[in-house]
């Protein structure tokens, strides 16, 4: 009976250190984040390289990033964003940042053939998050922030924005090119042909869906005129 016990308390033991090891893990991935968007080159090649990312790390910047998009639409003062906050669908507003976001990885990822590119879509997509971080941390604070300005003000509210993009957009650049092993100049053709693959991609799909639509209802509309000829 000891003995069974001592099993089970071995297990326990295991499985909290296990769990305690995934959590300090995850903690670190996170604090990783501020040496990536301060040292983007060294950043993003051991974020890769050397491990030191996570993807749960990376969910968590893609969540706040998408939280944030739509704080920002209900809560930003009205003098500096307008939007119908009434009619603001928060699945929606998530949907049409994350959608873009994943066809955009997957582009990057299904050009890396034609480009001889190193990376994995797990690589692509770790770095991508990692890249919001400055958006974020920037733009969250900026909504209260914009509560307490005038629009005489806005010009600090527009900067602060502007910055947040500008960052996140250079450390998308950098990314890409230590996670593929590029040179600038292929980085950016790379960047130029992904957007043109995600629009595509996009294009086809809207197609297919549409197609789909008229699909189900012409059959639709011939199983109810054959009922109502039966009836």
């Amino acid at each position: 009976m000891s003995k069974a016990k001592s099993v089970n308390e071995t297990s326990v033991q295991t499985k909290g250190g296990k769990a305690k090891a995934w959590l300090d893990r995850y903690k670190d991935s996170l604090r990783y984040a501020l040496h990536v968007i301060t040292h983007p080159f060294d950043g993003f090649w051991d974020l890769v390289h050397e491990k030191r990312g996570t993807m749960a790390a990376a969910h968590t910047f893609l969540f706040l990033f998408l939280i944030i998009r739509v704080l920002k639409l209900m809560l930003t003062n009205f003098q500096f964003i307008s939007a119908p906050v009434q009619y603001i669908n928060v699945l929606e507003e998530m949907g049409s940042l994350l959608l873009p976001f994943l066809v955009l990885c997957i582009a990057n990822w299904a050009m890396t053939t034609l480009f001889e590119g190193k990376g994995r879509f797990k690589d692509i997509y770790m770095g991508m998050c990692y890249a919001l971080v400055p958006y974020i941390i920037i733009q969250l604070p900026m909504i209260l922030i914009s509560n307490m300005l005038t629009f005489e003000e806005g010009s600090l509210y527009s900067v602060m924005i502007s910055i947040s993009v500008i960052w996140s957009a250079f450390l998308a650049f950098v990314g890409l090119m230590e996670i593929h092993d590029y040179g600038p100049g292929k980085t950016f053709i790379f960047m130029i042909v992904t957007i043109v693959g995600a629009a595509v991609i996009l294009f086809l799909v809207l197609v297919f869906f549409s197609l789909l639509s008229d699909a189900v209802a012409f059959f639709v509309s011939f199983y109810r005129e054959i009922v109502f000829r039966l009836n």
